[in-house]
């Protein structure tokens, strides 16, 4: 007998037992459609995940960052190796200099230092305080600043024009965002400066030279613990009203300038930025004077050195993180170790994603597993319905074998059975995992819609997945009735005749 008789035998056997047929499929699909619809969901995370990245550039992004020294130095043997040649670590800032080093490296394409000034926004007699961020114009080329939700980007980095973000348009409850490109906005800041900290010093309210001179005791003199006394609190008060000038005897600095657009600032705190987006020549003007600097970066400039009273010789300007646009095709790997040979910290976004990929591959594993012990489940029905369906038929068998038919026609006549219930049972769970999806999709998208975020797809259904699930569904089918094959393939034919 050929392969057309022996399907037209096993669908005749099948539609005998319709019943058992249909319960024993019904297994087989419910196991697939959950396989299905489970790994429908972590391929449609996983692709969430990979599109937001690309969208963004994020591929060709990396954020360098000033090493800390902590984490660079552990408290261990090899530490104390090192602190024992009296050489301090010395932790490299992110200068001027570093943004020429790290925009030398081979495969980036473009460096530019993130920079922020603290300030008050004024538009159409309404007042707002919030945070800008400077950016060099080439940065708007890139993907990670490239989305624009309404207007245009900046002409240029000496333009009198400003970007809002919809972080902006978020925080401050805009109802109609796009009625404010060509409006006139006035941003001011507080400028701190080094003169108004001396000037506290000698001209206070809380400091009288004159009653100083009367309250010291010029008979203590001799008195070493006295003069000790009387230099460490007037050093203290002298300090008290420094950082008070320095940050309340402040000067306002002001711009007017024109709304052009708003841009779509990104996700995560590495990518996103600022509210307010000004252009690199407002930056220089705020910076010259000391504009938008609060208590932490008084602080900040205090214990890096930045900040000297005495010494009245400009320090380099420090950035908190400089940002990285590497061309296509570059190993990311190969521009993290020049960052590292530079004494940086780099994050790189297409190493975080190989992460992000191994853990949507276990993820997927335990979906997987879920999936495949309800179909190992649903194979013990297949190996009953085999098993039952050659208690039945010993006499067909019988009569087959005196026929000729050897035990290799046997086992294949029982495994062609199991494969089509394995096949009728794939094929129905692919198509129900995916209405399962779909309706999934439609629940979620509509949660979302209703709680004001942007819906977006939770299931996907790539081809692998479908050929996955049906390669496995078949493969389970025939492991399941390859037993009762070879015990149909091993009957006696006479006892089988004798029988009943």
């Amino acid at each position: 007998m050929n392969l057309r008789d022996m399907l037209h035998i096993s669908v005749g056997n099948l539609r005998r037992m319709k019943l058992r047929t249909f319960l024993t499929a019904s297994g087989v699909v419910i196991a697939i459609a959950a396989f299905v619809s489970m790994l429908s969901f972590g391929a449609g995370m996983q692709e969430n995940v990979a599109s937001e990245f690309n969208n963004l550039g994020l591929f060709n992004t990396m954020i360098v960052y000033q090493k800390d020294a902590e984490k660079e130095f552990p408290h261990d043997l090899q530490e104390k190796d090192t602190l024992s040649t009296n050489e301090p670590t010395k932790i490299k800032p992110l200068n001027n200099e570093a943004l020429r080093q790290l925009s030398e490296i081979p495969g980036v394409s473009l460096a530019y230092p993130y920079e922020s000034f603290t300030i008050s926004v004024s538009i159409d007699d309404s007042i707002y305080n919030t945070e800008a961020q400077v950016l060099p114009q080439i940065a708007y080329k890139t993907k990670l600043h490239k989305t624009l939700l309404y207007g245009e980007h900046l002409g240029s980095d000496s333009s009198r024009e400003i970007l809002l973000t919809n972080q902006f348009i978020k925080e401050f409850e805009i109802a109609f965002p796009d009625s404010l490109i060509g409006k006139q906005l006035i941003i001011s800041a507080k400028a701190s400066s080094v003169d108004s900290g001396l000037y506290a010093i000698v001209k206070s309210d809380s400091f009288n030279f004159v009653n100083k001179i009367k309250e010291f005791d010029f008979d203590s003199l001799r008195n070493k613990n006295y003069v000790t006394n009387i230099l460490k609190t007037e050093a203290n008060d002298a300090v008290q009203r420094f950082i008070d000038g320095y940050m309340n005897r402040n000067e306002i600095i002001s711009d007017t300038l024109t709304i052009v657009g708003i841009l779509d600032n990104g996700i995560g705190s590495r990518t996103s930025t600022k509210p307010i987006l000004i252009p690199m020549s407002i930056a220089e003007k705020f910076n010259s004077k000391g504009a938008g600097r609060g208590a932490m970066d008084f602080m900040s400039m205090m214990s890096s050195g930045q900040l000297d009273i005495f010494n009245q010789k400009a320090k380099p300007k420090s950035f908190s993180k400089i940002t990285l646009n590497i061309d296509q095709g570059v190993m990311h790997k190969n521009v993290s170790d020049s960052v590292k040979a530079l004494g940086y910290r780099p994050f790189s976004f297409a190493q975080e994603f190989e992460q992000i990929q191994k853990f949507f591959f276990y993820f997927d594993m335990g979906l997987g597993l879920i999936g495949l012990i309800a179909l190992i489940t649903a194979s013990l029905g297949i190996v009953n319905t085999m098993v039952m369906s050659i208690i039945e038929r010993k006499r067909e068998i019988g009569i087959l074998k005196s026929l000729g038919a050897d035990e290799l026609y046997i086992k294949l006549l029982f495994l062609t059975e199991s494969a089509m219930i394995g096949t009728i049972g794939a094929s129905a769970g692919i198509v129900f995992g995916w209405l399962i999806s779909r309706l999934g999709s439609f629940i979620a998208q509509s949660y979302m819609e209703k709680e004001g975020v942007d819906a977006i797809e939770l299931f996907t259904m790539p081809f692998w997945l479908v050929l996955t699930a049906f390669a496995i569904g078949l493969a389970v089918s025939l492991a399941a009735g390859y037993f009762p094959a070879s015990k149909a393939a091993k009957v006696d034919p006479v006892e089988a005749l004798r029988s009943d």
